[in-house]
C-alpha cells in the first residue's frame, strides 16, 4: 500500500489495529479507485481533452465536445445496425466464414455504390486545408451521402458516433472527427463507406495538408502505403491465396524502412459492411481461402514509420502507433473477375491528391491540379542539367533515386491510369 507496518507480536498487532487501519484505509481506497484527472475546459471555446490522465503516444489530442449525432432521412434505406448499433448479419457464425460470390446483378450494385463512395471521398478531400476541423469533414461527408440517397456506413456501426473516420499523423485508423483544426504539415486519412440500395462501398486515402509534402518522412510513409496497395492489387486474380498480398505488402514496406500494422486486415464487403474473407497485410499469415470470380473485398494496408505496434485510446475506437510516429493508409474495394481484378473505387482523372515524389532538400513540394508534383518536374530538370557530366552520371542518378523516387508512379497517376491488377500476431480486426 506504499506504507510498511512492523509488529512485534500478534498482541501488538491487535492493540494497534485502529491506528494501522486509519493509516492504510485511505491508501487502500486510492489503489482501488485511482483519482480522476479533471479536464481543462477552454473558457473561450468550450473545448477540452476528455482523457486528461491518459498517456498519449504522440502529439495528437482529441478535442471535444463532439458535435451532436447527425441524422439520415428515413426515405434513405438504413443498414440493420442503424438503430441499435448491432450488425447481426455479420455476427451470424454460419455466414461469417462463407465467402460470397456475387452474381451479375449484385456486381452492378457494388459498382454503383463504389462510384458514389469515390465521389464523396473526392468532395471531402477537396475541402482539406489548414484550419478546417475534422468535424467539418464529417459534416461534408454526411451531407454528400444524403445527396446521393446513401447512408454513411460508419454511423452507429457498433455505435461509432460519426459518418467518416479521420486519422491524423500518428492515428492509424478509426479516428473520430472532432473540433481539432488541421494544421499545415499534417497528413490525414479519410475513410469513407457508403450504403446504397443494399450494398456497401469502402475506400480511403491519405492526403497532405499544407506543406506536408515537403516533409521527407511524411512523403515516405504516405507514398509507401500507396505503393503497398498497388503492389498487392497486382496479385489479385482467381486462385490468389488471401495470405499472398501480405507478403508483397510487407516486402515493399521494409524496402522503404517502414513497418506494417498487424492488428487490422482487409475484409469482404458486399451487402455486409465487414465479412469474410480476411486479407492480412503482413507476410506469413495464417489466412485461409483463395480468390474466385465474383468475390468482393478490400485491401487496405496501414504503414508506419516506426514500430508496427498499435494502441487504442479510451474512446475504444482511435488506434494510434505505440511509438507516436506517423502512419498512412490506402484502401480500395476490389472485385475479382474471370481473368483478374476490377478496382471498383479507382481514382478519377480529377480526384484530389495523388502521388508525389520525395522532396529535394531546400525545395518545397506542391501538388498541381493534374496530380503531378512540382518536385517531379524539378527533378526531371535537374537530371537534364546533369547531362553536362555525361551519360554515366545520369544512369547513376537514376539507379540511386529510382528515377527520383517515384517519378514513374507520379507520371502514371497524372495520366489517370490505375494499376490492375501470423507470424506471432493472429488476432486481427477488420478496418
Amino acid at each position: 500500500m506504499g506504507k510498511n507496518s512492523y509488529f512485534c507480536s500478534q498482541d501488538c498487532f491487535k492493540k494497534n489495529w485502529s491506528d494501522h487501519k486509519s493509516i492504510h484505509k485511505t491508501s487502500t481506497l486510492r489503489s482501488l479507485i485511482p483519482p480522476t484527472a479533471t479536464a481543462y475546459i477552454d473558457p473561450d471555446t468550450g473545448h477540452h481533452n476528455p482523457f486528461p490522465g491518459y498517456s498519449f503516444s504522440g502529439p495528437i489530442r482529441p478535442v471535444y465536445p463532439l458535435s451532436p449525432k447527425r441524422t439520415i432521412p428515413e426515405r434513405i434505406p438504413h443498414p440493420e445496425y442503424a438503430r441499435d448499433g448491432i450488425p447481426r448479419s455479420e455476427q451470424a457464425f454460419v455466414r461469417r466464414n462463407r465467402i460470397k460470390q456475387l452474381d451479375k446483378t449484385e456486381q452492378e450494385g457494388m459498382r454503383r455504390v463504389c462510384r458514389l463512395a469515390r465521389e464523396v471521398l473526392d468532395v471531402a478531400a477537396s475541402n482539406l486545408k489548414p484550419g478546417v476541423t475534422t468535424d467539418e469533414i464529417d459534416r461534408i461527408v454526411h451531407e454528400e451521402c444524403i445527396k446521393r440517397d446513401s447512408y454513411p456506413s460508419p454511423l452507429n456501426y457498433y455505435r461509432y458516433p460519426k459518418s467518416v473516420c479521420t486519422s491524423i499523423n500518428e492515428v492509424i485508423c478509426h479516428g473520430i472527427p472532432d473540433q481539432r483544426p488541421l494544421a499545415s504539415g499534417d497528413i490525414i486519412n479519410i475513410d469513407v463507406t457508403l450504403y446504397h440500395k443494399g450494398f456497401h462501398g469502402d475506400l480511403n486515402e491519405t492526403y497532405y495538408v499544407g506543406n506536408a509534402s515537403s516533409d521527407a518522412d511524411a512523403v515516405r510513409v504516405v507514398e509507401t502505403a500507396r505503393e503497398c496497395l498497388d503492389e498487392a492489387i497486382k496479385l489479385v486474380k482467381p486462385g490468389m491465396l488471401f495470405k499472398d498480398p501480405g507478403g508483397a505488402i510487407e516486402n515493399h514496406a521494409k524496402s522503404k524502412n517502414c513497418s506494417v500494422v498487424k492488428t487490422y486486415v482487409g475484409h469482404g464487403v458486399n451487402q455486409m459492411f465487414h465479412c469474410a474473407p480476411n486479407v492480412p497485410h503482413y507476410a506469413k499469415s495464417k489466412a485461409v481461402g483463395q480468390a474466385k470470380p465474383g468475390m468482393c473485398f478490400t485491401i487496405e494496408p496501414m504503414i508506419n514509420l516506426g514500430s508496427y505496434r498499435d494502441k487504442t485510446w479510451p474512446d475504444d475506437w482511435t488506434s494510434v502507433t505505440q511509438d507516436g510516429m506517423r502512419s498512412a493508409q490506402f484502401e480500395h474495394t476490389l472485385l475479382v473477375t474471370e481473368d483478374g481484378v476490377e478496382v471498383l473505387t479507382a481514382r478519377l482523372e480529377d480526384s484530389p491528391g495523388g502521388p508525389v515524389a520525395m522532396p529535394i532538400a531546400g525545395q518545397e513540394t506542391a501538388q498541381t491540379p493534374d496530380n503531378k508534383s512540382e518536385s517531379v518536374e524539378a527533378a526531371k530538370k535537374g537530371v537534364e542539367e546533369m547531362k553536362i557530366d555525361g551519360d554515366d552520371t545520369i544512369d547513376k542518378a537514376a539507379r540511386e533515386g529510382d528515377a527520383i523516387n517515384g517519378e514513374a508512379t507520379a507520371a502514371a497517376a497524372a495520366n489517370g491510369t490505375e494499376t490492375p491488377g501470423a507470424k506471432d500476431h493472429e488476432t486481427v480486426r477488420v478496418s
